[in-house]
């Protein structure tokens, strides 16, 4: 059973940089690739960063060179460290699992939201001007 709870969301200035953890108190950290996606009011849910079980890694154009996705395994965590933030990032922020990992999500994973099949409750960043 996967379970996913995300933390570390909050209130910031423009500029300023916030981490993001994701627990996985199921733990099986094998076999998955995981993702981090957000979604603004009003807007679709979109794919910021991937992962897939090899370690490799993708970003949306949107936050590359300013978001790094990472995993601790013997934490059970993932995470996603936002630098140099813009109010544009201001959304609810999700960590995503799937299992097995689609043979496509090799090279870096996947950010669609149909790939996965976990998913935590979210958790909010805001980022004023």
């Amino acid at each position: 059973q996967v379970e996913l709870a995300e933390f570390g969301g909050g209130s910031v200035q423009t500029g300023e940089n916030l981490e993001l953890s994701c627990v996985d108190s199921g733990y099986a950290y094998d076999g998955y690739c995981y993702a981090w996606f957000r979604q603004a009011p009003g807007k679709e849910r979109e794919g910021v960063a991937a992962m897939d079980e090899n370690g490799d890694t993708k970003y949306a154009k949107s936050v590359m060179g300013r978001f790094i996705i990472s995993k601790h395994e013997y934490k059970s965590a993932l995470y996603l460290q936002m630098e140099n933030l813009k109010p544009e990032d201001t959304a609810t922020y999700y960590c995503a699992a799937a299992r097995p990992c689609p043979s496509y999500c090799s090279y870096g994973g996947c950010l669609d939201t149909e790939d996965y099949n976990y998913w935590g409750k979210g958790t909010q960043v805001t980022v004023s001007s």
